[in-house]
């Protein structure tokens, strides 16, 4: 058994998951247009490597980060570029951004793709240089490039590293349909990540809601030193500072980050995009998400 803390305070809102549990994951679709916003993550803006006019192949790189922090976008499908253009974005401050406009042909034809099977034969440096032009970062929300959280300072070395599965909050399932449907790319992930930072422990926190995510990742996670760890449901246990509380009976100074205390935590989104980017060699161009709510026919 893990030992377990507790935070002050939390409360029990109304779940309202099993909405969007009873069907599997599905396939959005191609819409007529694909608007791909040039500032996808904390740095800075990407910038268009392609023109209007041209035709791309999904998961070729369209607008790259030549200096300065920041990750690569690439085309989720193949197809045209309409137009290079400012356009609404989605944002709290309902300005526009620039965008680059990608009408699908409809024949979801890949660009080369060179998976890397072996890569703890290779340098550290070069799976990081991977995982960025993969165009990763965080899955979890924060939107960090990922290659840059997986490089801490070498005065703060990362005992535990935490995958976050505990998904708390009310309505939202995509974490919870991941684990259940991906575990093995989820730990596949968090074993890369884990080759990259050394930690002296693996842990994935998952609240006790989920027997379904937790079962698939005792199954995926077996013959390996990574914990499973269910703890007790209660918002916001989600939240990274609670969370590595939870697990580890440490808070994050006040200002601080948790390499501070020598903890790392990652989202099992992340650890799914890290496995794909690494052994398929595909970039992240698309993520799960939770269509819920009375309003929808088919949550």
């Amino acid at each position: 058994m893990t030992q377990l803390w507790d935070f002050y305070g939390g409360i029990h809102p109304a779940e309202n998951k099993h909405l969007s549990t009873a069907r599997p994951i599905a396939a959005a679709g191609l819409p007529e247009f694909l608007v791909l916003p040039l500032q996808q993550h904390i740095g800075e803006p990407a910038e268009a490597c392609v023109a209007v006019g041209d035709r791309v192949l999904k998961g070729q790189k369209v607008a790259d980060v030549t200096g300065g922090m920041g990750v690569p976008v690439h085309a989720p499908t193949s197809g045209v570029i309409e137009s290079i253009s400012l356009q609404p974005v989605p944002h709290p401050s309902g300005m526009s951004d620039w965008c680059i406009t990608l009408r699908p042909d409809g024949k979801e034809e890949w660009a080369t793709l060179t998976p890397m099977s072996n890569y703890r034969d290779l340098e550290r440096e070069t799976v990081l240089d991977l995982i960025r032009d993969a165009g990763i970062s965080g899955m979890g929300g924060a939107g960090f490039p990922t290659n840059i959280k997986l490089r801490p300072p070498r005065d703060r070395k990362v005992n535990t590293l935490i995958l976050n599965g505990a998904e708390c909050e009310p309505y939202i399932t995509a974490d919870d349909m991941a684990m259940r449907e991906k575990s093995d790319d989820i730990v596949a992930g968090l074993r890369i990540m884990a080759w990259i930072l050394r930690p002296e422990r693996v842990v994935i926190g998952v609240e006790d809601n989920k027997p379904e995510a937790i079962a698939a990742l005792r199954k995926a996670a077996e013959g390996t030193q990574t914990e499973i760890a269910v703890i007790p449901t209660k918002y916001p246990s989600g939240g990274e500072k609670q969370l590595i509380q939870i697990l580890t009976g440490m808070e994050v100074p006040t200002g601080g980050i948790p390499a501070d205390i020598g903890v790392m935590c990652q989202n099992v989104g992340t650890a799914i995009a890290v496995s794909k980017a690494v052994f398929r060699g595909e970039p992240l161009i698309s993520r799960i998400t939770t269509l819920t709510g009375h309003a929808l026919s088919h949550p």
